[in-house]
């Protein structure tokens, strides 16, 4: 097995807070990211949004650093912070100078020991949640497609199907009470790993998460939300309005094997071989050659993540947009030609060999960026695997087990799970404007 040799170095406190260092001392700047287990899918039934509502809520302060206070010592220590809310988890980092990595370290645990949840702070940040969907989903060309539209159709149980944003009754319905048992049982250290990298020595790390962290109670063993979704066995479809685009839209989404098993591997080499950019078959056949639409692209966990930030049923998810003349069956069978032609043939030798190295370069782009902040891939990976797979030095090997994977591997694979009762197919159908026929 090789290794790409990244310093990966781990520790568990007692109260079962997950604590992993990487030492990068090409830049006088280290990277702090706090991750719960608790995201979109793992949210308590009739409370549909509170993760999302609570990474709002964890910048409204805590015990010891008032309202506001989180990211004012963050920008002015010349840091810079965030959060988000995924399928699986919810994280929050910073990055900043080395020097104040006892000043960041200090800010997360108070948090998440004491945050300040206030009936004013609830409604406030409901109220920009509230407004958050308004502008990214219900008043925005083609808001939530295909990421919101796609799991009602092809799940059937809750935490799969339900609105991750949050339904407006259930984020209105909720009380202080619920708010604080929310933080209660999902914001404690056994729920969560915590990963610093940069210009640090592991030593100086560990002891700075131990004289913050460690004091925290572990809290109570988290439910876990029963996520297990059976294949459908059946193709499953559904529509939705588009108020404002004119361009209609085809969301196609596949059960993807379970993650880090054979078939897995296999099947994400079918997906680059489908969804590599341009260079993927479906935008060429569909875009470049047959000109049917006008844009196409997708692939596992499309688009709320990428292929190993997730832990639970995904799906394989192509999105076509198309001028509205052409009928979405249209679309349908010329994927399916498209499909079907890789289960039946499998990859060309050298076109496997180079979506190999397109995945091995965008990882390692990955790791050395991630947006505006340098290396925040690096940080993202090594928490996703602490959290998910109880392994962050995975970031060193994952690579690895795609490398042998043969043309054959890879159609067997595409055959196993490219098959019609196993997908579902959501229409995003453009709504005739005024005076139009």
């Amino acid at each position: 097995m090789t290794s790409l040799g990244i310093p990966v170095e781990t520790a568990q406190l007692a109260n079962g807070l997950r604590v992993v260092v990487s030492p990068d001392r090409s830049a006088p700047v280290v990277l702090v990211g706090v991750y719960y287990r608790i995201g979109f899918r793992l949210e308590p039934e009739g409370r549909s949004g509170f993760a999302h509502l609570f990474e709002h809520m964890m910048f409204q302060g805590s015990e010891h650093a008032g309202k506001m206070m989180h990211i004012r010592l963050v920008n002015a220590s010349g840091g810079v912070l965030n959060g988000s809310t995924a399928y699986d988890y919810t994280n929050y980092f910073e990055a900043v100078p080395s020097n104040a990595l006892d000043r960041v370290l200090w800010l997360e645990a108070d948090r998440m020991r004491a945050l300040n949840v206030t009936e004013e702070n609830l409604r406030n940040q409901r109220d920009v949640v509230k407004e958050e969907v308004r502008i990214n989903v219900l008043n925005r060309p083609y808001g939530g497609f295909p990421w919101l539209d796609l799991p009602p159709v092809a799940y059937r149980r809750w935490p799969n199907a339900h609105n991750f944003y949050g339904d407006f009754e259930d984020l209105d319905a909720a009380s202080i009470g619920d708010v604080r048992e929310f933080f209660r049982t999902y914001y404690t250290p056994r729920n969560a790993a915590l990963v610093v990298i940069g210009d640090v020595e592991p030593k100086e790390a560990f002891s700075l998460v131990e004289r913050h962290f460690a004091p925290i109670p572990a809290g109570p063993e988290p439910p876990h939300a029963d996520v297990d979704e059976p294949p459908p066995g059946e193709e499953r479809r559904g529509v939705v309005e588009e108020k404002f685009g004119n361009l209609g839209g085809i969301a196609v989404g596949y059960y993807a094997p379970e993650r880090r098993t054979d078939d897995w591997y296999a099947f994400a080499l079918a997906d680059r071989v489908l969804h590599g950019g341009r260079a993927g078959r479906v935008y060429r056949e569909l875009v470049l050659e047959q000109q049917l639409a006008v844009d196409a692209e997708g692939g596992i966990h499309y688009d709320s993540g990428d292929l190993l930030d997730y832990c639970g049923p995904m799906l394989m998810t192509t999105r076509i947009l198309h001028r509205p003349d052409i009928p979405a069956a249209k679309l349908l069978a010329a994927l399916d030609q498209v499909t079907g032609e890789l289960c039946e043939k499998g990859p060309e030798a050298d076109e496997l060999e180079q979506v190999k190295a397109k995945m091995k370069s965008d990882y390692y782009s990955a790791l050395d960026g991630g947006g505006s902040i340098p290396r925040f891939g690096r940080m993202h990976y090594l928490a996703c695997f602490s959290l998910f797979d109880g392994e962050p030095a995975l970031l060193n090997t994952i690579l690895d087990r795609f490398t042998d994977i043969s043309p054959g591997r890879v159609r067997e694979a595409a055959a196993r799970y490219i098959l019609p009762n196993n997908r579902a197919i959501v229409e995003r159908r453009p709504v005739a404007k005024r005076g139009e026929q």
